[in-house]
């Protein structure tokens, strides 16, 4: 029976598991993974530790397995020197900012990235980081043009280190702003307009690769197949068999991420990416990104020093008319708005620790319902919210969810469902299941529907705007 040693590479840890038929999981390991934070905006991980983590997190697995699988933190970029192995600086998080003013001075390229990429010229996305990286570390691009210099996202890190290529995934790859996503190649007027040497861009390769490994990793002997690849977000779209139509994926973790498979090119202020190169070639996706989500309620935790479950209680007796917009790092999707700025607002002095914790649970359920809201507006139909991430086990944002967002919320069971969707598509490749096993599977799963009418989501979702146009204000009046 085929086994899957699946590795979920996330921002703040690594967890590696054996997945067989079914979703069954026999064994498990984690490993944690620390940020810094050096400069207001600026968002750094060391690149080996993160190598490190995939190692510690598979050190007690046990079990004979037939492939490999990789779901990864997408826009975060590792820079290194291809003879010694080593990293040249830090890897810049996904999250970074600093890259803030090399989009604006790159602003005439904007229509073209959202054309070709159906990306936006925004620091989220990984040419800019890779550009800062090679002004800080390669600045006359020498050693970049000879191939010695190699840049990637974190599957083409780990790639390169499991296996000595310098490959990445489609789908990945399609977060940089330098890949069109027509053609699924690299676009080299972008490439040159970022300033980024495409000798030091690695390989396109599906997501299904099958390349061999040349190293043992874990219960993995050398040779075993990486047999899957995909984005975190992309790998829980196909954990829920998001191929299927009016299912949009919103994944509640650090930030999170909304997606939904869809062909359109009526982007509405959207990202348009490549979900997976797969069983059925490309399936393409529309995604709306939020910077601060989770990371708003571990923020808040420890401010006010309770745990998780504590703010969720705390929360129930907080008002509705406090908003909190946690635009720690400007917003995401659908505002694309990268010097908004976090604002508090609706304060009185009868305000506390409960409107606070009420602001900030909300938060999380207005930044989704945006973005669910653009989805609709594209004709790509979102009758089904399906839920996942680590914020899914506060009932009571998932129920406020429900309420905003006027929709049914189905929250998945199943915790780990980024290593499940890379060893779902290995196990594919693999031969160890189909698409038709996956799409019969039996997911366990827990529904909310809205509890409140149109009219009070619709007040509610106006005072939001109110607070979301307060937090902007620096940056549209001119």
């Amino acid at each position: 029976m085929t086994s899957v040693l699946a590795i979920d590479q996330g921002t703040q840890s690594t967890k590696a598991l054996v997945v067989g038929r079914g979703h069954t999981i026999t064994s498990r390991g984690v490993a944690p993974l620390e940020r810094t934070f050096p400069r207001t905006g600026w968002v750094e991980q060391d690149a080996e530790a993160i190598w490190d983590s995939v190692v510690a997190a598979t050190r007690g697995i046990n079990g004979k397995v037939d492939g490999i699988s990789l779901s990864t933190q997408r826009g975060t970029v590792v820079a290194w020197d291809s003879v010694t192995g080593r990293p040249i600086g830090p890897a810049l998080s996904w999250q970074d900012q600093r890259a803030v003013a090399i989009c604006e001075r790159l602003g005439h390229l904007s229509s073209a990235v959202e054309v070709r990429t159906g990306l936006l010229l925004d620091p989220m996305f990984s040419a800019a980081k890779i550009s800062w990286l090679l002004d800080a570390y390669d600045p006359d691009r020498t050693l970049t043009r000879t191939g010695r210099v190699k840049v990637g996202t974190i599957d083409s890190w780990l790639l390169w280190r499991l296996t000595g290529r310098h490959l990445t995934e489609a789908g990945n790859a399609s977060r940089t702003s330098l890949l069109d996503i027509g053609t699924v190649a690299w676009d080299p007027e972008l490439c040159d307009g970022f300033n980024v040497p495409m000798e030091c861009l690695p390989e396109v390769v599906s997501s299904m690769p099958m390349v061999h490994t040349a190293i043992p990793l874990g219960p993995a002997p050398a040779g075993t197949p990486v047999a899957g690849v995909l984005g975190d977000s992309h790998a829980a779209l196909f954990a829920n068999a998001g191929w299927l139509s009016g299912s949009v994926k919103a994944s509640y973790g650090t930030g999170s991420s909304i997606m939904a498979a869809s062909e359109t090119t009526n982007a509405n202020g959207l990202c348009r990416t490549i979900a997976w190169d797969g069983p059925a070639g490309v399936t393409r996706a529309l995604e709306g990104n939020i910077r601060s989500s989770g990371a708003t309620l571990t923020w808040l935790c420890e401010l006010l020093g309770v745990s998780a479950p504590e703010l969720s209680a705390l929360a129930l007796g907080g008002s509705p008319e406090v908003h909190l917009v946690p635009a720690f790092g400007g917003l995401g999707a659908p505002y694309w708005d990268a010097r908004a700025v976090g604002v508090l607002d609706g304060l009185d002095m009868s305000s506390g620790r409960a409107d606070l914790a009420r602001a900030a649970l909300e938060s999380v359920a207005f930044q989704v319902y945006d973005v669910l809201a653009a989805v609709n507006a594209t004709g790509t139909p979102a009758t089904t919210v399906l839920a996942d991430g680590g914020a899914t086990a506060s009932d009571l944002l998932m129920q406020w969810q429900a309420d905003i967002a006027q929709a049914t919320v189905v929250v998945s069971d199943e915790p780990e469902l980024s290593a499940l969707g890379s060893a779902d598509l290995a196990g594919v490749a693999l031969g160890g299941w189909s698409v038709a096993d996956l799409e019969g599977l039996d997911r366990p799963r827990r529904a909310f529907t809205p509890s409140v009418s149109l009219a009070a989501a619709t007040s509610a979702r106006e005072g939001w705007a109110l607070a979301v146009a307060r937090a902007r204000l620096t940056s549209t009046d001119g």
